[in-house]
């Protein structure tokens, strides 16, 4: 005769099965997408990066950088502030500084 604890142990074994599976998923991706940003995206931005930075203080600065222009080039600039945020209390030259910096770094 199976008792209720004998029941319940298959369950707990799933449930710890499936949770295990869910949080090996999310670190793959979360490695996956860092390992992206550090060899597809961050390379993109080797040919101008003085373009690039400049476009992105000017997202920094003004509601409305690119005014009539091309969004285009102030958009790619914006993709920085998601692969390198801003951090809490780091100030706007600070930042600008550590972008600059981790881009030479990259284009090495």
């Amino acid at each position: 005769m199976v008792t209720p604890e004998q029941a319940r142990q298959p369950d707990n074994l799933l449930f710890l099965r499936i949770t295990g599976v869910v949080l090996l998923v999310m670190l793959l991706i979360s490695a996956w997408a860092r390992s992206y940003s550090e060899h597809v995206s961050l390379p993109r931005y080797c040919d101008n990066p003085q373009s690039t930075l400049t476009h992105l203080e000017q997202v920094i600065r003004a509601p409305r950088p690119a005014g009539d222009d091309s969004r285009r080039p102030y958009i790619i600039a914006a993709k920085l502030l998601f692969l390198l945020p801003r951090e809490p209390e780091e100030t706007e030259p600070a930042y600008l500084s550590r972008v600059r910096k981790h881009i030479e770094d990259t284009c090495r």
